[in-house]
């Protein structure tokens, strides 16, 4: 027997159409519950729900100091429920328990966030000379549909949420239909805040039907989109049909620079946590290490090392690393190391499924990596780190910056001056320095060339959600 769970459609919990949508526990290939399938009728539902709640002013007209402690009160009550969210999470996607926890902490810090910048939403007045009085004012789009991946359900959906909700936009979001269970404990987050009905819509439905009846939809003003460039390309192209605004942010194959001088003990703690957490399925993994010929023996080394020390298995044995989301994203993934084998590129360590239920893949390392290569130039999206040799700066740089990506980027030195002289050429959208996924909710996030446009995270996130308004007035005087 397999649990069923609904959709929440404006306030209201509905079912969906037959059949079902399954949802597969990754370490044991089985499914554990079933969950409403919504198709074009129910994105409909949703989308007259947030106009309506939209036009009545419901959102808008709130003073912004009550409309940020109403999203707040949404991260509480997801805080107050830690547990029980986390232990969902990992069931629907394996991650580790620890990763699990990480995660809806990383949610509720988004609704606190957010809902302490509501007051400081503000426009600002334009000298125009005498006679003229000229101001700006900001308003939100109206609805925002925002479609979720599956690596990071539950903080994805935060981090777009309550930067829409506090901007005073309704909401439809479309969850992952591989990981869509826990991303209902918002749902009920957002009930028991007392949002009005229609300002949050969360439902689950396959991208072929509810996402393209979403991203398509003509009562729709904005869309968040955060998945593959394939997907990402279909919803943009949808949108332009409609002129609607879109926030993409989309795939990476980032890499970090390690010079002579770097500290390697603060490498591997970033390469544990920057390929080998969430089993490498991240839009921003550290999937590229590029090294000076000087350190590099070494530091592939203590890379085989770390994989190798790994424990990779169910979130109830208390593994380091999970499996990766569905037999075929792990599929995918043991095929391209194959054919990095195939190109010329040396397997270090892993490159093969664990033999036993579930879809788990080694912790992997490549060397002797060309930057020509498919694995160079390809996402993964699973725990395979390539390791490439560098000369000098400027080929260390060329290697970086060789693919059609710029989502992060990394640089491991003591010498400030070579890190900002490597920051100013890398082509990506957030740096590190010293330490992978350094930053947090504070700090802008988002992508060069095909890792998208927009910015998610930090005050910059807000704009997404906020048109602005000129108004110029003739005094006559």
């Amino acid at each position: 027997m397999t649990d069923h769970h609904l959709n929440y459609v404006g306030g209201v919990w509905t079912d969906g159409l037959p059949p079902p949508i399954e949802v597969e526990d990754p370490a044991t290939g089985q499914v554990f519950a079933t969950i409403a399938r919504a198709g074009p009728a129910d994105i409909d539902q949703a989308v007259a729900a947030a106009r309506a709640c939209h036009l009545s002013g419901a959102l808008t007209a709130m003073r912004p100091v009550e409309r940020g402690r109403m999203v707040r009160r949404i991260g509480d009550e997801l805080a107050a429920r830690l547990d029980q969210v986390a232990a969902v999470l990992s069931r629907e996607t394996g991650k580790p328990k620890v990763e699990a926890r990480i995660e809806v902490e990383g949610a509720v810090r988004y609704f606190e966030y957010y809902g302490n910048q509501a007051e400081t939403l503000e426009g600002r007045s334009i000298p125009l000379g005498d006679g003229y009085y000229d101001f700006t004012v900001l308003e939100p789009y109206g609805v925002s549909a925002q479609i979720i991946p599956w690596n990071y359900p539950v903080e994805m959906t935060a981090r777009s949420l309550s930067a829409a909700l506090t901007a005073g936009n309704a909401c439809v979001v479309k969850t992952p239909e591989l990981t869509p269970l826990s991303s209902l404990f918002i749902a009920e987050a957002v009930q028991a805040a007392g949002l009005p009905a229609g300002a949050v819509s969360i439902l689950c439905g396959y991208g072929h039907e509810a996402g393209a009846a979403l991203s398509s939809h003509p009562d729709v003003d904005q869309i968040v989109f955060t998945g593959s460039v394939e997907t990402g390309t279909a919803i943009m192209t949808a949108a332009a049909k409609t002129v609607i605004p879109t926030v993409m942010e989309l795939g990476g194959k980032s890499a970090a620079i390690a010079y002579p001088d770097a500290d390697l003990a603060a490498l591997d703690e970033s390469v544990r946590w920057g390929i080998y957490f969430n089993a490498g399925q991240v839009c921003s993994a550290m999937s590229r290490l590029i090294v000076h010929r000087s350190i590099h023996d070494e530091v592939v080394d203590r890379a085989r090392t770390l994989a190798q020390s790994l424990r990779v298995g169910a979130p109830d044995e208390d593994a380091d690393m999970g499996p990766m989301i569905s037999e075929k994203q792990r599929e995918r993934a043991e095929g391209l190391c194959r054919q990095a084998q195939q190109e010329g590129a040396s397997l270090v360590t892993g490159g093969h499924r664990l033999n036993h239920p579930g879809w788990f893949l080694e912790p992997t390392v490549f060397a002797n990596v060309a930057p020509e290569m498919t694995i160079a130039q390809t996402e993964v999206f699973g725990p395979v780190l390539s390791v490439f040799s560098f000369e000098d700066e400027a080929e260390a740089i060329r290697i970086a910056n060789a693919t059609d990506y710029g989502l992060v980027a990394g640089v491991f030195t003591r010498d400030l001056d070579r890190a900002m002289a490597a920051a100013r050429h890398l082509k990506a959208g957030q740096i590190f320095v010293n330490e992978w996924y350094a930053g947090g909710v504070e700090t802008p996030f988002g992508g060069y060339g095909k890792s998208g446009f927009g910015r998610e995270k930090g005050r910059e996130a807000l704009w997404n959600y906020l048109q602005t308004k000129n108004i110029a007035i003739r005094t006559g005087r």
